[in-house]
């Protein structure tokens, strides 16, 4: 979609777009930073037409309605302007309230110093092909990021889009402020037109991806996401694309019917724990914890089954068991959560192991409100001793701390540790009693 004065105003007025900087070499220019001196309005400079009922704003954000020395202007919107700039000093020899126009004598060195000064100056003078360029040569020499874009936007108003991709073939530092500037006003059709002149396949393939955000119904979202699966893209974004596909295909059937059990009202997850959102273009973590919360028992042969979900996505051990824990934690579901941990050898023995530290299995427990013995269940499965007595002295879990004092042998810190348990406690008596017991050799 071509994009109007307007949306070219916006570009430099609204602070969700950012200038380009030579500070960062990437052609994704996602991390560039507005320079102070970002025109205020182009509207004077990309178009001919008459705009008296444009309120302008200085640099001190108030309205312009004087100038406040002669030859001065308030905002880089008026040094931007098509009309000829006037002396304000009227010259000797001349009648009083005659004045001069000096805009032809600049060259384009002086017309891109003035521009970067924010002063008047008309680029219309600058007419041919030849002279168009030299400007543009101006800027980018200046090194502001802010004067190269506003020559472009001139350039792109007053030559062929042909004319102009040929040009800024051969110049890649005024190529990538372009290609940045129409990534921010959103003209998706031009910078289609300018990969495909360029014969830059891959950007072309994922700026066509990027439309996607445009399409909010989720059926034609996905239609549209099936017609991109075949463009050229690297092998992993290829993966990428198919992958958004397939999850949003799942979503769709997974939203239908969800909805429909919770409007029936006769299944127990549902009337509990009433949908708070849509699933509909979630992250695939969100919607595996969505399985997991509301479908953590279904078959592996259901779309809404978890271990469908971990299979068809590849999601690795380490996050779905992090997702589970904590979905099931929520649900305080401590049978699933126990379940998740347990391994079975095949002599028949059962051993609680874990993708992730158990450290980590603790402070997800902990943050659901797991009960006290189900992390010192937990806590004392932490190998290093040091995080397992700062754990169990941070959520409480006595019996872990005493034990632990008991096993190092440190009589000391099992004293120090009595004082901060209730007096007349089972904690208190269980200290007691190992402190008296003539079995342990104390080491202090």
């Amino acid at each position: 979609m071509n994009r109007t004065k307007g949306d070219e105003e916006e570009y430099w007025n609204s602070s969700k777009f950012k200038a380009f900087t030579f500070d960062d070499e990437d052609d994704e220019l996602s991390q560039l930073k507005e320079s102070k001196r970002a025109v205020n309005s182009l509207r004077d400079f990309v178009d001919d037409d008459d705009d008296d009922d444009l309120e302008r704003v200085s640099w001190s954000g108030e309205p312009v309605g004087r100038r406040t020395r002669p030859g001065s202007f308030q905002s880089l919107s008026d040094a931007l302007s098509d009309t000829p700039a006037k002396s304000y000093a009227p010259e000797l020899g001349r009648p009083k309230g005659e004045y001069r126009d000096y805009s032809n004598d600049w060259s384009p060195s002086d017309t891109v110093r003035r521009l970067r000064k924010g002063k008047v100056c008309s680029l219309e003078r600058f007419r041919s092909l030849q002279d168009k360029l030299q400007l543009l040569e101006e800027a980018v020499s200046m090194h502001d990021g802010n004067v190269i874009t506003a020559v472009l936007i001139f350039l792109k108003r007053t030559l062929s889009k042909e004319i102009l991709f040929r040009e800024l073939e051969v110049r890649q530092v005024p190529l990538r402020h372009l290609i940045h500037f129409l990534k921010e006003i959103g003209d998706q059709k031009l910078l289609l037109d300018l990969f495909r002149f360029l014969d830059r396949t891959e950007e072309l393939a994922l700026s066509h991806y990027r439309e996607h955000l445009n399409i909010q119904d989720p059926d034609k979202r996905k239609e549209f996401l099936k017609t991109c699966i075949g463009l050229p893209f690297s092998a992993e974004d290829s993966a990428h694309i198919q992958d958004h596909y397939t999850l949003l295909e799942r979503q769709i059937i997974i939203e239908a019917n969800d909805r429909h059990l919770e409007s029936a009202g006769q299944t127990e997850i549902f009337r509990k724990h009433p949908r708070k959102a849509s699933i509909l273009n979630m992250p695939l973590v969100t919607t595996l914890f969505y399985s997991c919360f509301y479908h953590y028992t279904e078959a592996e042969g259901t779309f809404s089954s978890p271990v469908n979900l971990k299979k068809t996505f590849k999601i690795p051990d380490k996050q779905y068991v992090l997702t589970a824990l904590a979905a099931r934690a929520k649900l305080r579901a401590w049978h699933d959560v126990d379940a998740l941990f347990t391994t079975k050898n095949w002599l028949g023995y059962t051993k609680k192991r874990a993708p992730v530290g158990f450290h980590r299995v603790v402070e997800i427990l902990h943050k659901n409100s797991a009960p006290v013995q189900i992390l010192q269940e937990y806590v004392n499965l932490v190998e290093d001793v040091d995080t397992k007595l700062n754990l169990a002295t941070k959520f409480k879990c006595h019996d872990v701390v005493i034990d632990t004092y008991r096993d190092l042998k440190d009589r000391q810190q099992l004293l120090a540790y009595r004082s901060k348990v209730d007096k007349g406690s089972a904690e208190e008596e269980k200290i007691d009693a190992i402190l008296n017991s003539s079995q342990i050799r104390w080491k202090n």
